[in-house]
């Protein structure tokens, strides 16, 4: 990984877009700080395409897409993607699976669910699970005493060999019926929201994230870019970002907007 200040300025000058985790990425310690929420609104402020790429839930993203300075949020890692109609002042949703397969699935779901629980002790449901739609979550540091990477790698494991796709994020291990990710409906959100052939134009956009599960966007983008607590994951595969910042979580995330805001002043 290059230090985010060998970002060439040609390449930065091209970014029109900014795409980024949530967890340990945009926050810090499980706090959304008002300095990393101040870069998030001045992003969007100087005119950059701002999209959220999340593992957490439907209930948060209603929110996220209503009240965040954003144009839409990826949810639930890819299973959907939600945005507010100014317009029409409507809450827009567009999931990839219909409503009665996603019912169908969360019954499996919760059955894999509580297989897990069992096996693996000091487990919990995250507490978010109530309100997702696609996805199970199982906590291991969240609301819970930290476990050992063993046991997270045990509980993705029994998640897959359930049929599940899973990945690790920094405080979830996700599960879901499916071969979407976020990555998959990143490109879905662009084309159907700004008629954007992302592969055409991946060269405009920058991710920022710091976890297992953010590695489909850091394989795929140029411009991809891990906040420094990006590397107590670097001994997991596959992919690694691009470019890294000087500093963790939300003060990193800032680092990477103003790096972008100062060199669209410049121009």
């Amino acid at each position: 990984m290059k230090p985010l200040s060998e970002f060439p300025l040609a390449a930065r000058r091209q970014i029109r877009g900014a795409l980024f985790d949530i967890d340990d990425t945009l926050t810090t310690d499980g706090q959304l700080t008002a300095e990393a929420y101040a870069s998030m609104s001045a992003l969007k402020r100087a005119g950059f395409i701002t999209v959220p790429i999340t593992g957490r839930p439907a209930g948060w993203c209603d929110h996220i897409a209503r009240l965040w300075p954003v144009d839409g949020v990826v949810g639930e890692n890819g299973a959907f993607y939600f945005w507010f109609d100014q317009a029409e002042k409507k809450l827009k949703q567009r999931f990839i699976k219909d409503s009665a397969t996603r019912e169908c699935d969360r019954k499996k779901l919760s059955a894999i669910a509580q297989q897990i629980l069992e096996a693996v002790p000091g487990t919990a449901l995250a507490s978010d699970q109530a309100y997702r739609e696609a996805d199970i979550a199982i906590d291991f540091c969240e609301d819970v005493p930290a476990l050992p990477r063993t046991e997270i790698e045990r509980i993705k494991t029994l998640m897959e060999a359930a049929g599940l796709t899973a990945k690790i994020s920094s405080i979830h291990v996700n599960g879901w019926l499916g071969k979407y990710d976020k990555l998959s409906t990143t490109k879905l959100f662009l084309k159907e929201r700004f008629g954007i052939d992302l592969d055409a134009h991946k060269n405009e956009f920058i991710f920022v994230g710091d976890s297992p599960n953010d590695a489909p966007m850091f394989e795929y983008f140029p411009h991809s870019v891990g906040v420094a607590n990006v590397r107590k994951f670097l001994d997991l595969p596959p992919a690694r970002p691009v470019y890294v910042t000087p500093s963790r979580c939300g003060m990193g995330f800032s680092e990477v907007v103003d790096v972008l805001i100062r060199c669209k002043r410049v121009e």
